[in-house]
């Protein structure tokens, strides 16, 4: 299957780098190369750094930019950037770009494991290589199950799914993917599985643990900011509320100056803000947008400038 991946809010996140035909500039989630091929249009003598940590979006981007004089592409997680940048020989970028999540061509192709709308082994890595779903739902205890849908998927049958899948693995391991789905539906009240599909959440949860996204995303934030040079721009777009609570916080302490108490008559903690935010709020889909892509309904931009 071709790796075909729809970005969103695509004018938006390209204005909003404000890329320069002689900047540098990496796209740390390169995916099927939509984004990227935006950036490169825009570039005469500028370089593009595309990373991905799945073998199949390296594939195709290496092959759909391979007569363009402008790219480099690394495989990678996005959480190693500033090392993925360094080792080019390059101290500095003018933007960095994060589409934060699972992509469409990994949702959509069944033997990836990652979707309860098809019959498929539990797979669900991006990389295709370390811990996988399997490996979680049926090694993991009740505890840790518990905690995690919880936690990730924001599941408030978290417990009775949980004590599901412990139940159902007693007597034989769960296998695929709609094996799973099965176990979660019966776990939930009947009137939980008229509120969309009832595995939505613990799919997304069991995901996240699989990949360590929110860990990345932490670790990628940093490091993309730390490759920034004066002026640089760091533009995430994130798809669930845990990955957006995790942006605006970080770019808010970026660009907090002093923490000094209000009644203190001069500052003496010597803070000054790092960055200042390029939105003021996330960006959100068009109506458009929302008409042509269902994907890009829960997408949320957020772009901040180095000082």
């Amino acid at each position: 299957m071709e790796f075909s991946h729809k970005p969103v809010l695509l004018q938006e996140t390209i204005d909003a780098l404000a890329i320069k035909p002689d900047g540098i500039y990496v796209d740390g989630t390169a995916g099927g190369g939509g984004h990227s091929s935006e950036i490169l249009k825009r570039l005469t003598t500028g370089r593009l750094i595309s990373i991905d940590q799945d073998p199949d979006a390296i594939q195709t981007v290496s092959e759909r930019f391979k007569d363009e004089p402008c790219s480099i592409i690394r495989q990678g997680n996005f959480a190693e950037i500033a090392s993925i940048v360094r080792s080019l020989g390059i101290d500095a970028v003018d933007g960095v770009l994060l589409d934060v999540g699972v992509s469409s061509y990994q949702l959509d192709t069944p033997e990836r494991g990652f979707s309860y709308h098809y019959d498929a082994p539990l797979d669900m890595r991006m990389s295709k290589s370390g811990t996988s779903a399997w490996d979680l739902v049926n090694g993991w205890s009740f505890n840790e199950l518990m905690k995690i849908i919880y936690t990730y998927g924001e599941e408030k049958f978290a417990k009775s799914i949980a004590s599901a899948i412990v139940k159902q693995r007693d007597i034989s391991p769960i296998n695929t993917t709609l094996e799973l789905a099965n176990v979660i539906s019966g776990a939930v009240p009947a009137a939980a599985r008229r509120d969309g599909h009832p595995a939505r959440k613990t799919f997304q949860a069991i995901r996240i643990a699989v990949n360590g996204e929110l860990d990345c995303l932490e670790r990628g934030l940093n490091e993309a900011f730390s490759v920034l040079g004066h002026g640089g721009r760091l533009a995430v777009i994130t798809f669930h509320s845990l990955e957006d609570r995790i942006v605006k916080r970080k770019m808010t302490s970026w660009c907090t100056g002093c923490t000094c108490p209000k009644d203190f008559p001069v500052c003496i903690c010597g803070k000054k803000p790092k960055a200042e935010l390029v939105t003021r709020k996330p960006v959100e889909a068009s109506q458009q947008e929302l008409a042509e892509n269902q994907r890009s309904r829960s997408a949320k931009l957020r772009v901040c400038e180095k000082l």
